[in-house]
């Protein structure tokens, strides 16, 4: 016996359904990331109370990748092995802020905007303006907002 759903269930719906479930899986792995970096933070006495004070480690940063520092609104990536760069988490196109650095682009999940680790140039838009860069300090394998 074959049971169908009258009217059939609305197209819209079951897309709206998988937002909801990306949009959930993206704000529990990211908060969990999050978490973590502030945990990593503690365990190495480091403070995240002014800019100036150590983000992250160099050895944290993977090469040809990048992460992504929601709460300090900043992306940090190492295009090339030893050269680290920073830039803006916010992305050009409705200022969403970006999520994530993978396949060497650091990605927005909000309306599918790329941007190139090396240089924050437009890999993909709709965004059409690069992310701006922003200042660090690399010292001693720490690095810095500088």
């Amino acid at each position: 016996m074959c049971v169908a759903l009258h009217p059939p269930f609305p197209v819209f719906v079951l897309e709206l359904s998988d937002a909801i479930i990306r949009w959930l899986s993206d704000t529990l792995a990211y908060g969990v990331s999050d978490m973590l970096d502030v945990n990593e933070r503690r365990e190495r006495g480091l403070s995240h109370t002014s800019a100036t004070d150590p983000l992250t480690t160099t050895s944290a940063i993977p090469e040809g990748g990048g992460t992504v520092f929601r709460i300090h609104g900043v992306v940090i990536t190492q295009p090339t092995r030893g050269v680290f760069l920073a830039f803006s988490a916010t992305c050009t196109h409705q200022g969403c802020t970006v999520r994530a650095v993978a396949g060497g682009t650091i990605n927005c999940f909000c309306h599918g905007s790329r941007f190139r680790i090396a240089d924050g140039s437009v890999a993909g838009g709709p965004a059409t303006q690069p992310l701006p860069p922003l200042p660090i300090l690399v010292i001693d394998g720490m690095i810095s907002l500088g």
